[in-house]
């Protein structure tokens, strides 16, 4: 028990950073209704920009910014792909994914590159966990980051462009209709996205001390689960759009904790891709199940 004790925090601060890669995803799966694949390669994508700078010299700062405006410029391929060439979006992100194989593997210049808590000031990092003042944790310094993430969303999702793009995603064609650019703004959109999830990938990779070719595999399973899981705690609490964001950071956050609970009671390792897939399955029907057979016996009873 202690041992699950002990990893806890850990826990949390890897469900903060995922996250941030998590209000991404639903940027653009709950706002856009697009299924974006491109988030599998665009982390990996923030992860390597960032630690090739901070390798080569750059601070912390510059570092993260060029991960974010690297995750941008991939969202502006997959956008491009889908509303110039009229590929099916989930299309488009398959090939911007496939393509950032490569760009990221010629990025660190081969499949990992490591980073040393030591003699580079990073912003986070698993030793900043225990035995550090309270700002320079790393659950606090996320917190605090997703806090000021989400205030500037629900400002930016206010305004006028910000509006257009929600008209965008829940109706396009009467969108349209009012004289929006919806190609545009489904390009800002996955720019929106991917520009988090690259931003998670920085912090990830400082988090864990490396960059490598495959930690973006499988972070839309994440980044899914934790909106789903979010969504489904907390949907009936938080119907404020703030409040929207920050239950799919929490939904990051039980998504991780449940993964160090099925660790520790010894499920093979080798199985949690797989679990994780299940959890995502089992949430997604949850509201079909609902339509389909609790409102039937509610009906009977």
């Amino acid at each position: 028990m202690m041992s699950l004790i002990n990893a806890l925090p850990g826990a949390v601060a890897q469900g903060l950073i995922w996250g941030i890669m998590a209000i991404g995803v639903y940027i653009t799966f709950r706002i856009l209704d697009i299924a974006d694949l491109t988030v599998d390669g665009s982390l990996g994508t923030g992860g390597a920009v960032c630690i090739m700078l901070m390798l080569s010299g750059h601070n912390v700062w510059v570092s993260m910014a060029a991960a974010l405006a690297a995750g941008m410029a991939a969202g502006l391929v997959t956008g491009i792909f889908h509303t110039f060439m009229g590929i099916p979006a989930i299309l488009s992100g398959i090939l911007t994914q496939l393509g950032l194989y490569s760009i990221n593997l010629k990025i660190m210049g081969k499949a990992n590159q490591a980073i040393n808590v030591d003699k580079f000031d990073l912003l986070v990092s698993l030793r900043f966990i225990r035995n550090v003042p309270f700002y320079k944790n790393t659950i606090f310094v996320v917190a605090v980051a997703i806090v000021f993430l989400i205030v500037f969303l629900y400002w930016f999702f206010g305004t006028e462009l910000g509006c257009s793009l929600r008209a965008t995603g829940c109706n396009d064609k009467m969108a349209r209709a009012q004289g929006i650019n919806t190609d545009f703004n489904r390009v800002l959109g996955l720019m929106l996205s991917n520009g988090l999830v690259a931003l998670s990938g920085a912090l990830l990779s400082q988090y864990q001390g490396f960059a490598d070719i495959n930690m973006g595999r499988g972070a839309i399973v994440i980044g899914l689960a934790a909106v789903i899981i979010g969504e489904a705690i907390f949907g009936k609490v938080f119907h404020n759009f703030g409040l929207c964001l920050l239950g799919v950071a929490l939904g990051s956050i039980i998504y991780y904790l449940v993964l160090q609970v099925v660790i520790w009671l010894g499920i093979d390792t080798d199985l949690l891709k797989l679990l994780s897939a299940v959890v995502v399955a089992v949430f997604l029907a949850i509201p079909s199940w609902q339509g389909r057979y609790f409102s039937k016996i509610g009906k009977r009873g």
